[in-house]
């Protein structure tokens, strides 16, 4: 089984504009990490890029490293612009787009800005993965369904891998893991414990065996609030000045990789127990200490696992 670490950014303003982030991006990639993930938020009063147009500008500044969205508000998008500007992502950048896609947020204002409704929210989501896939593998789509209509529509270029780009999806609930059997290529989750993993893929095993479906066992990840520190308690102090966002049922060190590279370590091991194998370290700390951490976290995580070797760490 394949395993890989990847990096999130932290919720930071970027002071110094695109040069301060694409020097995080350079490390990223002369670090060896897998992956680069950014997240969508239509609406906030913090600085948060648009995920399209920064992983395109991401492309452009990188070879080797993958990038991905984590995860983008699908019904907030128009399915036939975002397959055309994602397809052409991929193309530039010779296949190493990653779209993972959930349902958004719960911010009532961003519906509303995009003449859609929160309640109709997983419905249109379901209806655009489905015209995503169509509109990247067919020519002269007509599609005529609930939210969405087309007619005779061919989008060019298409995906680099064969028209095709597999689409992962995010969320913890039932009716997300059923969502991942009925439509997605894999899971990527994010606030879940190891238990939740297990518990996650049990189901959409189960759902994807009565779809007569099946996905790549190594095509299950998770997003983990990470801070490389002395100790999990100091790393703990160190993330709450942060103030990253936390489930309200169940601790924070319970669905973090929190303290000492073995801390984290053996984190990653209770994961891949669970049956996860792809992670995204989203970094809890400072805008100050982003290239600090990440360069030791690189070194700790991410080059031996990406390398191939989990008992390298600790």
């Amino acid at each position: 089984m394949s395993v890989k670490v990847g990096v999130a950014p932290g919720l930071w303003s970027w002071e110094g504009g695109g040069a301060s982030f694409f020097r995080f991006v350079e490390a990223c990639e002369a670090q060896g990490w897998d992956s680069i993930w950014l997240s969508d938020r239509l609406i906030s009063e913090r600085l948060s890029l648009e995920p399209v147009t920064a992983l395109a500008a991401v492309a452009a500044r990188t070879a080797r490293m993958k990038f991905g969205t984590s995860v983008i508000a699908l019904p907030l998008r128009n399915p036939v612009v975002l397959a055309r500007e994602l397809a052409t992502v991929d193309f530039l950048s010779g296949g190493r787009l990653l779209p993972a896609v959930g349902l958004g947020g719960d911010d009532e204002r961003e519906y509303e800005a995009t003449g859609t409704t929160r309640r109709e929210r997983s419905a249109r989501t379901d209806e655009a993965i489905g015209l995503l896939r169509r509109l990247w593998g067919e020519d002269g789509v007509t599609h005529h369904g609930r939210f969405y209509h087309c007619s005779d529509v061919t989008i060019e270029p298409k995906p680099a891998a064969r028209g095709r780009m597999p689409i992962w999806i995010g969320g913890r609930t039932p009716h997300a893991w059923r969502r991942v059997a009925d439509l997605g290529d894999g899971w990527l989750a994010s606030g879940v414990t190891p238990l939740d993993v297990f518990e996650g893929r049990v189901a959409i095993r189960a759902h994807l065996e009565a779809n007569g479906r099946t996905i790549e066992d190594d095509h299950y990840g998770v997003m983990l609030t990470a801070y490389l520190a002395g100790s999990a308690e100091e790393a703990l102090d160190r993330v709450a000045t942060v103030g990253m966002r936390r489930r309200p049922d169940v601790p924070l060190e319970s669905y973090a990789a929190l303290g000492t590279a073995r801390d984290i370590h053996e984190r990653l091991q209770e994961y891949l127990a669970a049956g996860a194998s792809k992670f995204v370290l989203r970094l809890a700390c400072r805008e100050e200490e982003a290239l600090d951490q990440l360069e030791r976290l690189g070194e700790a995580v991410a080059t031996p696992v990406n390398g191939g070797s989990l008992s390298e760490l600790g």
